[in-house]
């Protein structure tokens, strides 16, 4: 008989259907309420769900967790409306916590800068008597002051690092801003964080996530990486003490300065997730940067400058790589924002498809592709790949095309997020958000995917009256293909099927409004009354659980 009973509304993908019934923390059945009234006892909670949609819990493909939870105690710019609101918030955090021997934090917006770097200088106009070390939003830079620098030897002589540049003055000293790989110079420095504090900004996380209506997620970077710790300590800690919620699947770190003698380690770290319950069969390999600090890697150079910056690995040891943990049984989850990064990691899977017998078993999938040459579009589909999207950025916010156009030109800047061209070519579309890079709020990436217009709610600093043309608006998609790849787009991921069937785990998000009623702003508006992972509620907004 019913546990719970989701009757009155609109069900995902079930024309037929408008009741839900629960038991033991999987779908009992899914069909018209006259039908299954039987199954309904004096027990059974029964939560009316009529004007509201009953939707697959949402996924999300591609998001840092720990690095989110930290953020919302750290000292956070996420927020910020300009330069001068970013520097008020800095110094504000250093007087609210004058015992701190560094102010770390994150979220600055390198378009409100010149040339997209911050100084020192600048920086220590807020904060000057002690190392301040702040992570760009992107995740891809660390902006730091003088005495940071000092506290890690930084000076002319430091030479870059590979796959990193430190920003530098016109003498040649380092500026205050480093890029990519130069951030672990500072990162390496920072003092190491107790694990309490770990696992309580994972579980902060957690409860943030099923807020969004999310109930499982693929951690991207487990791993040390630009001054952020290992989450995989955290995960096994709050796992073995049966605190995640949610369904996680880890993406282990390929360190780029290694090479295939890390394997064996990849192997023990999968085993140890494991033991734990914890998928980790997925190894994040990142080919490239990001196009604002030029490290995104292109198949035609910048126009603003002679030399295009190398891959992070070389397509021969790229290759190399995805060959040996296909056949070792991992699948890659690719980091590629350029379009010969992506490129690069197709051709690596292909060689990887020639050498394994059994290559069908893997689940590769490549993240962001912001730019995507036409020729590779088919070769998601034909490699069975999955394309992870982050929705939220394919729309024009302002200083966008300032910021772009210098470096790739108009007409790459509007070939940029081809989620509608990805899809006709028949390949399969996941998405994510990259939180804490952008919002983890599914409904606000699903109206941008299906207008190509900001999310007004997700950016209050927008104003209300900034109303922009839809961004290569060929690329829109439907409303249910993008809640699709928010839901059974990621079934590479995970085990179970985001679907409401018969049988399918219990992992159901209830919005307060029918969002397929043809007008897309109501995703922009729309709001999560209830997450049910495996049966149990995770996330009440009107305390309908009884």
């Amino acid at each position: 008989m019913a546990e719970v009973v989701l009757t009155g509304g609109r069900v995902f993908g079930r024309d037929d259907a408008d009741t839900v019934v629960l038991r033991g923390g999987r779908v009992l059945s899914v069909g018209a309420v006259d039908d299954l009234r039987s199954l309904i006892t004096p027990a059974t909670t029964v939560i009316r769900t009529k004007g509201r949609l009953v939707m697959p819990g949402f996924q999300d493909g591609h998001v840092h967790p720990l690095a989110g939870g930290l953020l919302e105690s750290w000292c956070d710019l996420r927020d910020a409306s300009d330069a001068a609101d970013t520097l008020t918030r800095v110094r504000d955090y250093a007087l609210r916590n004058p015992d701190l021997p560094w102010i770390v934090g994150g979220g600055w917006t390198s378009a409100f800068f010149p040339d997209r770097s911050p100084t020192a200088v600048l920086l220590d106009s807020a904060v000057s008597d002690r190392p301040v070390y702040l992570m760009g939003s992107d995740l891809h830079d660390a902006w730091v002051n003088t005495a940071a620098l000092r506290r890690a030897g930084i000076g002319s002589h430091t030479a870059d690092p590979p796959r990193g540049t430190i920003a530098r003055d016109h003498r040649g000293d380092p500026a205050g801003t480093l890029h990519e790989a130069a951030a672990d110079l500072v990162g390496r420095h920072l003092p190491p964080l107790d694990q309490t504090i770990l696992e309580e900004a994972l579980c902060a996380a957690q409860r943030l996530l099923h807020r969004e209506g999310i109930i499982a997620w693929q951690d991207a970077l487990v791993g040390p990486y630009l001054g952020l710790p290992d989450p995989l300590p955290a995960y096994l800690a709050v796992a073995e003490r049966g605190g995640l919620t949610g369904r996680v699947s880890l993406a282990l770190w390929w360190d780029p300065d290694r090479g295939l003698e890390q394997l064996e380690e990849l192997r023990e770290r999968r085993e140890l997730a494991r033991a734990a319950g914890l998928p980790a069969d997925h190894v994040k390999i990142m080919q490239d940067g990001i196009c604002e600090n030029g490290w995104a890697a292109l198949l035609t150079p910048y126009l603003d400058r002679s030399a295009s910056l190398p891959s992070r690995l070389d397509p021969e040891r790229l290759r190399e790589a995805v060959t040996a943990l296909d056949q070792a049984g991992f699948s890659v989850h690719f980091h590629a924002v350029g379009d010969r990064a992506v490129r690069e990691c197709l051709d690596a899977v292909e060689a990887a498809v020639s050498a394994s017998a059994d290559h069908g078993r893997r689940r590769h999938h490549i993240a962001h592709v912001q730019l995507v040459a036409d020729d590779d579009l088919p070769r998601f589909a034909e490699l069975d790949v999955t394309a992870t999207v982050q929705p939220l950025w394919a729309a024009e916010i302002p200083g966008m095309r300032k910021t772009y156009e210098p470096l790739l030109g108009g007409s790459r800047v509007d070939r940029q997020y081809p989620f509608g061209g990805l899809l006709r070519a028949g390949a399969r579309l996941a998405a994510g958000s990259d939180w804490p890079v952008s919002s983890p709020n599914p409904l606000w990436g699903s109206y941008v995917a299906a207008t190509r217009l900001p999310a007004l709610a997700s950016a209050p600093w927008l104003g209300p009256d900034f109303r922009p043309a839809p961004f290569n608006p060929s690329e829109i998609i439907a409303v249910p293909e993008i809640l699709h790849a928010y839901t059974a787009g990621t079934a590479h991921l995970h085990d179970h099927p985001a679907t409401l069937t018969e049988g399918a785990p219990a992992d159901i998000a209830i919005l307060d409004r029918d969002v397929l009623g043809g007008d897309p702003e109501s995703l922009s508006e729309a709001q999560v009354d209830l997450t049910i992972a495996g049966g149990r509620c995770v996330h009440d907004r009107h305390g309908e659980w009884e």
